[in-house]
């Protein structure tokens, strides 16, 4: 079937790089603000409802509204005996952020009230030490750009401080609670526009006096793709300060002496060739998470009076597990290791003697870890492939889990039992890649369920179990979701990682063809029922595979996809990945980013698979125009399909999406599949 699309205009610009002529006929595109281009974004949008729209939509979008009908307590902290943890009831567009005492739990936070359509985030918390006041972010339309406020908790009344100019909020507040440090970009009109989202800097923020007045602590004038973190120790001593380079997780480390009159950040750790996380302070000593000899983590200390780091000593030594993550309670450390992509906790003494593990519920994941220096609970919130999340606390010498704040989380007495397996499979070079199967109980593979296959594959991010009510349609109907831990992720370390990024990206698309060639060879699905999706570099991911191996997939769902490689890292953040993908301005990089880029490399006439390219034209991270011209360009291809594109307005890359338009979205991804792997 050829399917008449809205019209593209193909325009002739062909670019000379490095000597190889590169036809870009959709460029026109980028520019999301031109008439011709806001247009075109209409018409395809009045295109793709008219092929989602209808009862099997509405059925689909009633079923998962009962669905995201479900409590869940998504982050909680512990400060000063009080517990905040963000609580959404079932249908809320955002979670709410909760305090509690000792009696029952109040609102603090309510973003709900803030915008009508539900746009307005709360997208991070920074309690003081004392818990007195909270330091809060808040985003609109799903960007990546927050306005930091300060509320009292024992009133809830919001003080006069507004900091804006802020991007992935780093909040570290004093221990007199008279102010904090904290990241922030540069505001508009002090840099060229395109450096607005670079040159990232520490500012010190005194309580009640004008961001203006704000001192600056730390930058990196002559790197511009540095991202400054900072913490301060529980003593007050000094500020930490983690510098990462771009999107990587190699790190800087510099401390302030506050101690000391007029002091400047001391280097700790230089050099970028290794990761550093801050855990905490003890004993006149600094601990860290690090990847420095130690591909997988470790946990190492250094007196902060060592200008060498000679006196550098390792706490817990690397072990056959990716270290995580780590906290640091009164008195012990807290140590989350992946083990086969699913998380467990190690408790140790300060020495790093091993004091045992916390009995975890079953195969998921730790989606957040905090401690409080002057408490000896560890809080942290859980969940699995078939439970939703939940905090946690654990106390020292207790060896049990009790439910923290004792919101129930209970699944429907209604729900069928589903199950979770964890398969392994050969790569094409051999590398074995672990997978996790869910499914209902007692399913048969008849070699004709209808399966989504989901990756990642990039920026040491690991893809562990996450319960997803979008799932369950598919898996009630009996279907199967696939989850791949390919190259690239950090689910094995930092080998893991660098076997899938630069020159090796195309082990990262082996790996996850290797997934469905296993799916189909195993008698779980054949290729008409094979449905492939992931987001951003997931994105990227999908439109790469659909377009080598167009014939093993019955559908795509290429969600705020990176579909450009030669242009990613002239828009938004971009410049912070080109250490994950490179830049096609190295002549040696620009090969094989040419060889892969999805735009790039479609091809007229081959009957690809159906495809829905999902994007936002408020996404001020992965550039939407990437997303446009990739589905311009198979559109053009005249084969295949159908080729949709869905452009949401007032949302962005993802982050503090409201429910409302989550359960649209799921909505039109289950009605898109339902007239390919769904339909028998």
């Amino acid at each position: 079937m050829r399917f008449r699309y809205p019209p593209s205009r193909v325009d002739p610009l062909v670019e000379n790089l490095h000597g190889v002529p590169v036809p870009d006929p959709y460029r026109w595109l980028e520019d999301g603000g031109s008439p011709e281009a806001r247009d075109w974004v209409e018409a395809q949008n009045a295109f793709t409802r008219a092929m989602l729209d209808g009862p099997v939509r509405d059925a689909f979008r009633r079923e998962l509204r009962n669905r995201f009908d479900y409590p869940r307590t998504v982050a909680a902290q512990r400060r000063a005996g009080r517990s905040f943890f963000s609580h959404n009831p079932g249908l809320l567009n955002q979670p709410i952020l909760y305090v509690r005492d000792r009696g029952s739990p109040r609102v603090l936070v309510d973003p709900n009230p803030l915008s009508a359509d539900g746009t307005t985030a709360l997208t991070a918390v920074f309690p003081s030490p004392d818990g007195s006041l909270l330091a809060y972010a808040l985003s609109e339309h799903g960007s990546d750009r927050q306005v930091i406020r300060v509320r009292r908790v024992d009133d809830g009344v919001d003080l006069d401080d507004r900091l804006a100019w802020v991007k992935f909020a780093s909040v570290a507040w004093t221990r007199s609670a008279g102010g904090f440090y904290y990241l922030r970009f540069p505001e508009p009109g002090t840099v060229a526009p395109q450096d607005e989202q670079y040159f990232g800097r520490i500012y010190f923020h005194r309580l009640g006096e004008p961001q203006a007045a704000d001192a600056l602590v730390f930058e990196t004038p002559d790197a511009k793709e540095v991202v400054p973190l900072v913490d301060v120790t529980a003593d007050d001593r000094y500020a930490v300060i983690t510098a990462q380079r771009g999107a990587s997780d190699d790190s800087e480390v510099y401390i302030v002496d506050r101690g000391a009159e007029g002091a400047r950040p001391r280097a700790l750790f230089r050099g970028f060739d290794a990761a550093y996380a801050f855990i905490g302070a003890a004993g006149g000593r600094l601990f860290f998470r690090t990847t420095r000899g130690a591909p997988r983590g470790r946990i190492v200390s250094i007196d902060p009076s060592d200008p060498d780091g000679r006196a550098l000593r390792e706490v817990v030594a690397e072990s056959a597990h990716r270290l995580s993550a780590a906290a640091m309670p009164r008195g012990s450390l807290a140590a989350v290791y992946l083990e086969n992509a699913s998380d467990r906790i190690h408790i140790f003494d300060l020495s790093g003697a091993p004091l045992g593990a916390i009995e975890m519920p079953g195969i998921g994941t730790v989606v957040s870890l905090d401690a409080d220096a002057d408490d000896e609970a560890l809080v942290f919130v859980y969940t699995s492939f078939t439970e939703p999340p939940d905090a946690w606390i654990h106390r020292e010498g207790v060896r049990r889990l009790n439910q923290e704040p004792r919101f129930a989380v209970a699944r429907p007495p209604d729900a069928p039992p589903y199950t979770t397996q964890q398969v392994w499979y050969a790569s094409k070079d051999g590398t074995r890649v672990s997978m996790f199967l869910v499914h209902r109980e007692g399913l048969s593979f008849d070699g004709n369920r209808p399966v989504l296959l989901s990756g990642y594959g990039g920026f040491n991010i690991s893809r562990t179990p996450a319960y997803d009510p979008g799932n369950l349609p598919l898996l009630d109907r009996g279907g199967i979701f696939a989850l791949a831990n390919l190259r690239g992720g950090g689910e094995y370390g930092e080998e893991w990682h660098r076997a899938g990024m630069l020159e090796r990206k195309q082990n990262v698309f082996d790996d996850f063809i290797a997934a469905a060639e296993f799916l189909l060879a195993g008698g779980y699905t054949r290729p008409a029922r094979l449905a492939i999706e992931g987001g951003s570099n997931g994105g990227l991911l999908v439109g790469a595979v659909m377009i080598q191996r167009p014939e093993l997939f019955g559908a795509v769902l290429c969600r705020v996809p990176v579909a450009d490689m030669l242009r990613y890292h002239l828009f938004t953040i971009g410049r912070f990945w080109i250490p994950e993908y490179g830049s096609a301005d190295d002549p040696a990089q620009f090969v094989y980013l040419l060889r892969y880029s999805p735009y790039h490399n479609v091809r007229d006439g081959v009957r690809y698979p159906p495809a829905l390219v999902m994007t936002a034209d408020t996404d001020d991270r992965v550039a939407p125009g990437m997303a446009k011209k990739f589905a311009a360009r198979l559109q053009a291809a005249g084969s295949g399909g159908p080729m949709l594109i869905r452009v949401e307005t007032k949302a962005g890359h993802g982050a503090g999406k409201p429910i409302a338009k989550i359960i649209d979205e799921e909505a039109d991804m289950l009605a898109f599949l339902a007239a390919s792997v769904l339909r028998e």
